[in-house]
This record gives C-alpha cells, sequence and structure tokens, in this order.
C-alpha cells in the first residue's frame, strides 16, 4: 500500500507518512527530534520497526542525521516539501467534504415510506466509531467470495492487533499490504483469501496494520 506524492519517484507506505509527521511535529513544537523509543511509543509499534522505516525514509533521502547520537533525525528539504504538499492538497476539499456526505433521512426498501427531509451529515466515524479510520480502495479480486469486488472501498480502522478470523490489512515483508482474513498459527500467520484461484499466504514476517471495519460500493448504472 503506498501513498501518492508530488514526487513520482518517492513512494510511502502510511505509517512512514506517519513517522515524517511525528517528526515535523515534534520539531515545530518542542524544537527537538523525537527518540527512537518516543517515535515507537507515537507509532505504536516496535523499535526495530522504527529502524527499518528511518532506513527506508534515508534511502529514499527524506530524513537525516547521526545514527549513534539522540534526537540527531531532521527532516530534509524534500521531505519538508512532501509535507507541504500533501497538506495542502488535504486542506483544499470544501466543508461539506469534510463533514461528511449528506444524511437526508430514510427510504424504504418495501412499502413506501412519507418523503420528509432532514439533513444531517453522515461521516465514517458515524457509521464505524471511534479510532483511526481510513479507506483503502480494493484492486483485485482474491476475496470474491465474501463479496468484496475491484472497486469496493474498505473502512479499516488503525490497529496492530486482531483475533483469528478477522480481516484485516496485513503488511507482509516490510512493506507489501494486502487484504486477507488473519490466523495466528504456530510460528507464523496465514492470510486467508476468499476465492480458489488463490492460496494462502503463510508469513513469518507479518504485522498487521489495520482491522476492517466496514465496505463502501459504487453503484453503477445500468
Amino acid at each position: 500500500m503506498w501513498l501518492e506524492t508530488a514526487d513520482p519517484t518517492v513512494r510511502l507506505t502510511p505509517r512512514q507518512l506517519q513517522l515524517l509527521q511525528i517528526v515535523a511535529s515534534f520539531q515545530e513544537n518542542q524544537c527537538y527530534s523525537p527518540t527512537i523509543a518516543e517515535l515507537a511509543a507515537e507509532l505504536n509499534i516496535s523499535r526495530s520497526t522504527v529502524f527499518e522505516h528511518i532506513a527506508e525514509l534515508r534511502r529514499k533521502g527524506l530524513l537525516s542525521g547521526c545514527p549513534n547520537r539522540a534526537r540527531s533525525l531532521s527532516l530534509t528539504c524534500r521531505a519538508q516539501e512532501l509535507l507541504s504538499h500533501l497538506s495542502q492538497r488535504s486542506n483544499s476539499g470544501n466543508r461539506n467534504e469534510l463533514a461528511g456526505i449528506p444524511l437526508c433521512g430514510k427510504v424504504a426498501a418495501g412499502t413506501p415510506l412519507e418523503a420528509v427531509e432532514n439533513v444531517e451529515y453522515l461521516s465514517f466515524a458515524c457509521c464505524f466509531g471511534t479510532g483511526e479510520l481510513f479507506a483503502l480502495e480494493v484492486k483485485g479480486d482474491s476475496m470474491i467470495n465474501e463479496d468484496i469486488r475491484q472497486g469496493d472501498y474498505v473502512i479499516c480502522r488503525r490497529s496492530d492487533v486482531a483475533d483469528n478470523g478477522q480481516l484485516v490489512i496485513a503488511i507482509v515483508d516490510g512493506e507489501n499490504a494486502t487484504l486477507k482474513r488473519f490466523y495466528k498459527e504456530e510460528g507464523q500467520a496465514r492470510l486467508q483469501p476468499a476465492n480458489d484461484d488463490y492460496e494462502p499466504i503463510y508469513s513469518d514476517n507479518c504485522r498487521v496494520d489495520a482491522v476492517v471495519v466496514g465496505l463502501v460500493r459504487k453503484l453503477c448504472p445500468r
């Protein structure tokens, strides 16, 4: 799972973007950089995973600093431009888009109801509860037997733990994201598709990034 940036040569995972934003926030509000332990606590991940993300961000030219010196991380000019672009893009929507979709009442799928318009705004938080929510567009058909189709949007809540059988966004080998049913097995995880054309993924290098809490589908006119 990658995020689009202003620079087509730079590809970021959501965690990498979060890490950059935390470093930027520390430098702006505290006037110093976070430690590895502080980054791990903020992101709710292990210190070794933080080291991996930092190494990737250094390789991409977005972070600099002395590896053996505390609070030496700093954003490069390239990273500052990238965060500025993403912030401007995020703020470009109008107020209604930020509030949600207008919820104008109820409609019957059986006996018709009186048409009464009572406008509220429907947001993901309203439908799917609290927590850090985000949406991902589904690519592929590995979950088609659970009626999750290409072009659907899954609504996800950020979490690094999941129960057996939960539908999750899992990160395999540090950077490859997949939507599957999650099962803990001895010494490894099994990521189970819902399509007989696909084999389960077995991995001992897998972490849960989010659990899926909902689905949004665009209906195409016939």
